[in-house]
């Protein structure tokens, strides 16, 4: 309740210092001085558009529809499927490629299920994403309190667990003697797709963060 009454009062205070004639770089300036950060700094300065007028001008708030909740969870949920696939695939690979009769069941016989995931999931998790990436770029109000900002932290959250997960391994197979080159082919796979995912969605969000910084100085 208390966060939610101090957000009320910094868009009221935006509301008013841009009706006494304030810049949105002074408004900015001096809330980053005041401690307030970026991020609520420039959620507040987007509630009021940029047209000429005597008073603030609210601006149009883009509202969370189920239209946006559906194409964020499907871009997530194939990018996940796409990934363990292509990691099952690479995998039956090195199985075949490294074949040691001990193990169990014939190497390869993911391979279908796996190629037949990526043809399905790949291309619509491409689609999806290219669609929320182009109106993100369009809607400014999105890009900082969308849903898909909550499921990229939670995607490099997860790709973050699991590469030091992946690390540990690494280390305490080195460490107990039992490093061979099977073992460590995986582990180069798995820190391939999870680093790769990581670096993509850290990079979009810095490239949001950049177009909300690059708005703030326009004048009101």
């Amino acid at each position: 309740m208390v966060q939610i009454r101090m957000k009320d009062r910094l868009e009221q205070f935006v509301g008013e210092s841009l009706s006494a004639g304030h810049t949105r770089e002074q408004i900015n300036t001096v809330l980053h001085e005041a401690g307030w950060n970026q991020e609520a700094i420039n959620h507040a300065l987007a509630l009021y558009s940029k047209v000429q007028f005597a008073v603030p001008v609210p601006a149009p708030k883009s509202e969370f529809h189920a239209k946006e909740a559906f194409q964020y969870l499907v871009s997530f949920i194939t990018l996940y499927i796409s990934a363990f696939s292509f990691g099952a695939l690479l995998y039956a690979f090195i199985d075949i490629a490294l074949y040691d009769p001990s193990d169990y069941g014939m190497p390869g016989a993911g391979i279908p299920m796996a190629i037949s995931a990526l043809i399905v999931a790949y291309p619509v998790y491409l689609y999806f994403t290219w669609r929320l990436f182009k109106e993100e770029r369009h809607d400014f109000s999105r890009n900082i309190s969308s849903i898909g900002r909550w499921l990229t932290y939670l995607t490099l959250a997860v790709t973050a667990s699991v590469i030091i997960g992946d690390l540990i391994a690494l280390i305490f197979t080195f460490l107990t003697g039992g490093l061979a080159l099977r073992f460590l082919l995986k582990v180069l796979v798995v820190l391939l797709i999870t680093g790769t995912i990581f670096l993509f969605y850290r990079w979009r969000l810095k490239q949001g963060e950049e177009r909300e910084s690059h708005s703030i100085p326009d004048q009101p």
